[in-house]
C-alpha cells in the first residue's frame, strides 16, 4: 500500500530508525478529512525493517455520528479479527470508559507478556489514541503516561516519530531515542502526567509549529 502512495512519502531522520529493540516507536495520531490514521502505522511499518508489535484500538467510537450504534459493534468485530490475524494487541478506545477497565488491564498484561517472551521486542503505538479534529497534537488521556513508564520499566527505550503533510507530501520524521525517566518524589498522578508530557513533547519537536498544539517548545 505504501509503495503505491503518490507522491511517495518523505522519510526524514532515517539515522534514528531503530534496527533492533527493545524499543517503542511513538507517533502522533495525525488526522484530517480524507486522511485516515492507519496510514501512519503503515508508513512506520514500511520503513522499519524489524517486525513490530502494534498496540491498536479495539473499537471506533464515531463520536456524534448517527450511525455510531451500528459502527461501534461492527468495528469491534473487524478490529478484533485484524488483531488476531496479525498478532496485535487490541486496546479499548480512548478516552477510557469505566466499563473497559478489565479489558484494558488484560491488554496491558498482553503487552508485557509479549515483551518478556520476545527477544529485542519492538512496539508501535500512538499515545493520543484518537483523532484531534484540527490535526494538532493533544495530551493523551490519563493512563498513557503510566503505560509508558511500564514499558520503560521493562527495558524499552523510546523513539519518537512525527507525521504530517507538507507541500502535498506525506512526511514522517524520526527523532533520536531517549529513556523515560522522572524525578523522585512524584505522586502517581504526577508521574502519569509528566511521563505523558515527555513522550508527547519528543513527538512535538518533530512536527511543524502549527501542529504542535500546546507542545510548542523548541
Amino acid at each position: 500500500m505504501v509503495a503505491h502512495q503518490q507522491p511517495a512519502p518523505r522519510i526524514m531522520g532515517r539515522e534514528n530508525i531503530p534496527g533492533s529493540g527493545p524499543c517503542v516507536i511513538t507517533f502522533n495520531h495525525y488526522h484530517r478529512e480524507g486522511f485516515q490514521a492507519w496510514w501512519l502505522a503503515l508508513n512506520v511499518a514500511a520503513v522499519v525493517e524489524k517486525e513490530m508489535h502494534w498496540v491498536v484500538t479495539g473499537e471506533l467510537t464515531f463520536p456524534g455520528a448517527w450511525y455510531g450504534f451500528i459502527g461501534r459493534p461492527l468495528s469491534r468485530w473487524v478490529l478484533r479479527r485484524l488483531a488476531n490475524c496479525y498478532g496485535f494487541t487490541s486496546m479499548p478506545p480512548m478516552p477510557p470508559r469505566p466499563k473497559d477497565a478489565e479489558a484494558r488491564a488484560t491488554a496491558v498484561r498482553q503487552v508485557v507478556s509479549y515483551i518478556k517472551r520476545t527477544q529485542e521486542p519492538m512496539l508501535g503505538l500512538a499515545p493520543e489514541g484518537g483523532d484531534n479534529p484540527d490535526g494538532t497534537l493533544s495530551m493523551p488521556a490519563p493512563g498513557a503516561g503510566r503505560f509508558g513508564l511500564l514499558l520503560a520499566g521493562n527495558g524499552l527505550r523510546f523513539i519518537p516519530a512525527g507525521a504530517y503533510e507538507a507541500n502535498g507530501e506525506f512526511c514522517l520524521k524520526f527523532g533520536p531515542e531517549y529513556e523515560l525517566r522522572l524525578p523522585p518524589g512524584l505522586s502517581a498522578r504526577e508521574k502519569d502526567q509528566q511521563a505523558a508530557r515527555i513522550i508527547m513533547q519528543n513527538i512535538a519537536n518533530l512536527l511543524p509549529f502549527p501542529l504542535r498544539g500546546s507542545f510548542n517548545q523548541s
